[in-house]
């Protein structure tokens, strides 16, 4: 069964939410958003990234998708002349996380990841693979 089901229940947990709400009552959800939108705003560009990562490496996403969404917005956040560069935004990350740590509960395992260097490509080899025939034969000598 759900709340669609029962209108009479859904009408009355919308009351009861909405009436929290208007007097100045936080649901524990509600207060730790809060907390950590407070948190993100106090810190700046480093906190909406650190919030954002986060978030999605809770959520279970990988670091390079959850890393892409908060450095798009670092970067945009800053109205400066030159962009932040990915370094620099990984340090804002690690502050905010560092210096809010009950915002942020379960994202220092994480933080690692935004200083792991990426795995080296094998460089391509300049010379032709061998291909089982000598050079006289390719040539029709």
């Amino acid at each position: 069964m759900t709340l669609r089901q029962i209108p009479g229940l859904r009408r009355a947990l919308l009351v009861l939410v909405g009436s929290a709400a208007g007097f100045g009552l936080a649901l524990p959800g509600q207060a730790q958003t809060a907390e950590a939108n407070t948190a993100a705003a106090n810190a700046g560009s480093g906190g909406k990234g650190a919030q954002i990562y986060c978030y999605m490496r809770s959520s279970g996403n990988s670091h390079q998708v959850s890393w892409d969404a908060a450095y798009a917005v670092i970067k945009r956040q800053n109205d400066k002349l030159f962009k932040t560069s990915p370094e620099h935004a990984a340090v804002m990350i690690t502050e905010a996380v560092v210096q809010n740590p009950s915002v942020f509960p379960d994202c220092g395992r994480y933080l690692g990841d935004l200083f792991a260097k990426p795995e080296a490509k094998p460089e391509a080899s300049t010379s032709p693979a061998p291909s089982g025939t000598s050079r006289s034969e390719r040539l029709g000598q």
